[in-house]
């Protein structure tokens, strides 16, 4: 996967170059800013719940009218409290988390109508935007006045005889999918309106998996009282944890504004 994105950059920085130098460009860069949210087992249902501030950059490589190859870097933030809970079982459990997010991912927009910026027709789209990317997250929570990072605690046994599974990778992959709008606002300027979600595959991004509880004294003697403390904040050994079933997804919906890297490919319609 490394090397699959460090091709792509390669390949987005030569093509940009070379553009640079002929003085036509179908490639334009821009700036994202906007909201992100996540739902999974500490917030399962409410989309734009703590939604956080969010952005990155953009590049775009439109191969024809209808089609743009796309690769973005996008910082987000993610978080959730079972303290906001409506359900008074969720209240109890008490669990909570927070994590930033650095994905880079590449992919395709699909465009509605044809678009090219500065066009006296093409002005405006509907699209639509399939993705693959890789992101990094840190999982941590609040004890007392400090942040503390819940991977290296095994709260659900990892790292002890009770899990065999071993510690959840802080690196994975994911599918971003999206739908916008697209507008020209002259020759070199377009702006664009998204809201784009991101299925993972992983059940970590809270640092919440399992379905029960591990044996707290097995955590506290091989992970520390610390990690058993984390595990389990309900002060029940019954209920679950979480649920094994579903996976973590993390949402960004914002703005794009884009710049044309020189002057408009002469065949481009052809």
């Amino acid at each position: 996967m490394k090397h699959l994105f460090t091709i792509i950059i390669f390949a987005v920085t030569s093509t940009a170059i070379s553009q640079f130098h002929t003085g036509r460009s179908r490639s334009e860069l821009g700036v994202m800013i906007g909201g992100s949210y996540y739902i999974g087992d500490l917030n399962q249902y409410g989309h734009f719940k703590n939604t956080h501030l969010a952005g990155g950059l953009v590049y775009r490589y439109n191969i024809n009218p209808r089609l743009s190859f796309r690769a973005n870097l996008l910082y987000a933030r993610v978080s959730g409290y079972d303290s906001q809970a409506k359900s008074e079982v969720l209240k109890q459990r008490n669990l909570s988390f927070a994590s930033n997010i650095y994905e880079l991912g590449a992919g395709f927009e699909f465009n509605y109508f044809p678009f090219q910026l500065g066009h006296d027709r093409y002005k405006g789209t509907a699209y639509l935007l399939a993705e693959i990317g890789v992101f990094q997250m840190n999982p941590t929570t609040v004890v007392g006045d400090r942040e503390v990072e819940l991977r290296s605690l095994g709260t659900e046994g990892q790292g002890t005889s009770v899990n065999s599974k071993g510690y959840y990778s802080l690196t994975q992959i994911c599918l971003p999918l999206g739908v916008g709008v697209k507008l020209s606002l002259g020759d070199v300027i377009g702006v664009n309106f998204e809201f784009g979600i991101r299925k993972t595959f992983t059940d970590y991004l809270d640092d919440v998996g399992g379905e029960s509880y591990a044996d707290p004294l097995v955590l506290a003697a091989e992970n520390g009282p610390l990690s058993a403390a984390l595990s389990n904040r309900s002060g029940s050994p019954y209920g679950n944890r979480g649920n094994s079933t579903t996976k973590d997804w993390y949402v960004f919906s914002g703005v794009m504004i884009t710049f044309r890297l020189g002057k408009p490919e002469k065949c481009f319609h052809q």
